[in-house]
């Protein structure tokens, strides 16, 4: 998956278009990551130990990361993601500037 959690993003469909914000779980199995304060969804949930008064609750949903775009940090521009392979490994590499993406 081009995106990992820490990432900032550009969401690029849905009802949150245009919003950028960071990740904060990804889940390369789905194919999807949640985004903080992207897709904000109600749950109603019952009193547990956890949580004694129950009620609802505001949280974030996965989105699928075909409608994310990851956001360059050295550009600050919306981009794609290429990947090289060097003496470390294989890092994800900006299309738009060349700047390597991984820390």
């Amino acid at each position: 998956m081009h995106i990992r959690k820490g990432d900032t993003v550009l969401v690029l469909t849905g009802k949150d278009r245009g919003l950028r914000g960071k990740v904060t779980r990804s889940l390369p199995t789905d194919g999807r990551a949640v985004v903080e304060n992207v897709n904000k969804v109600k749950r109603h949930t019952k009193p547990s130990m956890k949580n004694p008064q129950g009620g609802i609750i505001t949280m974030e949903a996965p989105v699928h990361a075909s409608n994310l775009m990851l956001v360059c940090p050295s550009c600050h521009k919306p981009t794609r993601v290429a990947h090289k392979v060097t003496d470390d490994g294989r890092v994800r590499v900006c299309k738009r500037c060349g700047a390597t993406i991984d820390r």
